[in-house]
């Protein structure tokens, strides 16, 4: 390498800032909706009925989700909202498993984004 050529290192770094903004805004977002629609959907809360967990559940877990989901989308919580994800994600998958529901891919992918996200904006 030429003391003249330089690698094209800025361009790959903001490819990769922007990726992880479309990632936040994208997870974040989508989560929030999908909380919202889980707690304030009659049939979503028809839906969970037939599924045999505690009634109480969706009211608490979804809640919580909605405040860490906004808290998430605040940039200087960011980070607070992003682990407190974490752990709902957590407590919702391992009460899925428990009632026998082991479909919990989308819980796991939610939280590899909140996960990278966190991360990104910690470095």
């Amino acid at each position: 390498m030429t003391p003249s050529s330089k690698p094209q290192i800025v361009p790959s770094a903001n490819r990769l800032k922007n990726a992880i903004c479309i990632l936040y805004w994208s997870v974040g977002l989508v989560v929030l909706i999908e909380s919202c629609l889980f707690v304030f959907s009659s049939s979503r809360a028809h839906a969970f009925a037939k599924s045999g967990m505690p009634q109480v559940i969706r009211p608490v877990l979804g809640g919580a989700e909605i405040i860490a989901a906004i808290l998430f989308l605040i940039p200087p919580a960011r980070t607070i909202g992003g682990y407190f994800l974490l752990i709902i994600f957590t407590l919702a998958a391992l009460i899925h498993i428990v009632h026998g529901q082991t479909d919990v891919g989308g819980l796991v992918v939610y939280a590899a984004g909140v996960y990278t996200v966190i991360a990104a904006y910690k470095s």
